[in-house]
Formats: C-alpha cells, structure tokens, sequence
C-alpha cells in the first residue's frame, strides 16, 4: 500500500486550498516518514496545525496524534484542517474529507 510507482493526484479541492509544495510534502511524509514505520491502512490522515507559524502535519490513526511533522512552509489559517490519502490499489489521491463523503 501506498507504493509511490502508483499513479498519484490530488483532488480539485484539495488543488484549490493548498499549494503544491504542501501536496508534495504529504507525499514525501508517506515515502521517507511512514512506509515501513507504521501499518498503512487505506486511508490515511493529516490534521494541519500551526506550529511557531509554519505548518505541521499530524499524522493520525484511531484518532489519536502517532507521529507530526513540521514544514518550512507558512501556516495560513485558511488551509484546511485535515486532508486525507486514499490508496484504491490502483491509485492514491489525497482529498478533503467532505470529497471522500460524496
């Protein structure tokens, strides 16, 4: 699971709140940070927090904070609180949560 040779987006929301920089880093947090230090189930997911104005990603299972990660990228609060990243098998896409819901 989360194999990055799979084909990955991003959904237009997604696109449309953040930047790719903060796209990119979710990725690079599953890659270097997660695979092989956690289980991964299929969905994954991220709380955003700022931390001394720059933002963290909480990586979060069975709704309990297991690891965070701070960037170097300024904390905007109209980013979204939580992003999550699916993996069908196929494909992995990361979405707000009100487009994994639809």
């Amino acid at each position: 699971m989360f194999d990055n040779n799979q084909s990955r987006f991003a959904s237009y929301g997604v696109v449309a709140t953040i930047p790719g920089e903060l796209i990119d880093q979710i990725w690079s947090i599953i890659d270097n940070n997660l695979q092989g230090v956690f289980p991964l189930a299929h969905t994954l997911v991220f709380e955003l927090s700022n931390h001394k104005g720059l933002v963290t990603y909480d990586y979060v299972q069975d709704h309990e904070t297991v690891a965070s990660f701070d960037t170097p990228f300024p904390y905007n609060s109209e980013l979204p609180a939580t992003l999550l990243a699916y993996d069908s098998g196929a494909q992995q896409t990361i979405l707000l949560p009100s487009e994994a819901e639809a």
